[in-house]
């Protein structure tokens, strides 16, 4: 198999998992395809070298009767990237572009988002792919100042504890001096031969050091109230920082359209269930779910109809997994589950049932009523060396079943 057959293949996988034809997301699935099909290609060098005349605009050849430059090559990769992918991965970028802490909306922000909103395509242009980054930094400098602005006020809350602490001290080493004082006189008078004048002089200076005694304790009191106040206060803005914080996080790990966990958060919790599997042998199943020419739905209901479908099949897929299993959407039109079992039987009656379910549904969308299906692969991972192996496997068995004709389960 030659690397153009290779290349080409590579390209058609990117298409159908809806991720961008960028050289590096081929660089990564090159290099994955030669790994399964046990190919000698040392360091992928060959592909390399593609990707290389790609940049330099030279001719490669597709097929055998086909040839185009480079810049042609571009041309055909994005129109086989379907719109709906495009405009997904659009809306993706502009998430990504938000502060997710900060507030704050700049209008060039704004305007930004409303041109790759209205022209999705154009997240493939160098420009627009600098101006990104651009906004990608200041997302992070924005999130990094209402963090510091939010957390200064711990350290208010520690100086000014040590303030008021610090008074109190000071007032009372004042006190008991003044004390220490007048007991020094005290000792130094002979009660039964001191003249009447001293024992006026002493009583004096007795009642001008409670007095005093007296207003500082007062004062410490009443600045430690107010300091109290203050703490309180503190406190509470501290409490809906860490609240904010953690929905921040929670958001973070939530896709925004259907409520699922994202690829990100779903990559975390396949750790954890392999984790598991190493220790305790706890086999699972890895579940893909691919909607049926969801292509055409939106083509002919439009994207918000393409929308509600992908909504609904989330709260399904959720209703129909258990709280020890994970569901999760991973990408364009496509859901994955990480499924606990213990016979097959079992794992094939889970996505029977949702099967079931979806078969003999509509999709409602205003006065429309939809009719979808959607194909799946089940890979098992006690079949399999690595948890690389048994999603690629899953990945796999889903081709088989959208290429066997769609509405299909294909397991292992």
């Amino acid at each position: 198999m030659n690397t153009h057959d290779l290349a080409k293949e590579v390209l058609e996988s990117l298409t159908k998992q809806g991720i961008a034809p960028t050289p590096r997301e081929y660089n990564k699935a090159f290099c994955k395809l030669v790994e399964q099909k046990k190919l000698e290609y040392k360091d992928c060098s060959d592909f390399r070298e593609l990707v290389k005349q790609l940049s330099r605009a030279e001719q490669l050849k597709i097929s055998k009767t086909e040839v185009v430059t480079a810049e042609d090559l571009i041309s055909i990769l994005l129109k086989r990237v379907s719109a709906s992918n495009v405009s997904g991965l659009a809306n993706i970028l502009k998430d990504s572009l938000l502060p997710s802490i900060s507030l704050e909306l700049d209008e060039n922000l704004a305007r930004f988002c409303i041109k790759i909103g209205d022209s999705p395509s154009l997240i493939f242009e160098d420009d627009i792919q600098k101006e990104m980054e651009d906004f990608i930094a200041k997302r992070f400098e924005a999130d990094k100042k209402v963090i510091h602005q939010k957390t200064s006020d711990i350290a208010k809350l520690i100086t000014l504890m040590s303030q008021h602490l610090n008074d109190a001290i000071a007032s009372s080493d004042k006190g008991a001096k003044n004390v220490s004082n007048i007991k020094s006189s005290l000792e130094q008078i002979d009660i039964k031969t001191a003249e009447h004048s001293k024992l006026i002089e002493l009583q004096n200076k007795l009642v001008s050091a409670a007095r005093t005694i007296e207003t500082e304790m007062s004062q410490a009191s009443e600045n430690l109230s107010k300091g109290k106040n203050q703490v309180d206060n503190l406190k509470e803005k501290i409490k809906h920082l860490e609240i904010e914080l953690e929905l921040t996080k929670k958001k973070s790990k939530v896709d925004s359209l259907t409520n699922l966990l994202n690829r990100g958060a779903f990559d975390e919790e396949c750790e954890k269930f392999e984790s598991r599997y190493n220790r305790e042998k706890k086999n699972y199943a890895i579940v893909f779910f691919d909607l049926d020419y969801f292509k055409n739905i939106n083509d002919t209901y439009g994207h918000e109809a393409g929308d509600a479908i992908l909504k609904t099949f989330a709260v399904l897929l959720k209703k129909e997994t258990r709280d020890i299993d994970v569901v999760a959407r991973y990408g364009g039109e496509e859901f994955v589950a990480l499924i606990n079992f213990k016979t097959k039987p079992d794992l094939n009656a889970y996505v029977s049932r949702i099967q079931k379910i979806v078969r003999g549904s509509k999709f409602k969308y205003k006065d429309e009523k939809i009719k979808a299906t959607f194909s799946a692969g089940i890979s098992i991972r006690s079949n399999h060396h690595s948890f690389a192996d048994t999603i690629n496997s899953a990945d796999k068995l889903l081709y088989n079943a959208k290429t066997g004709g769609r509405d299909k389960i294909v397991s292992e």
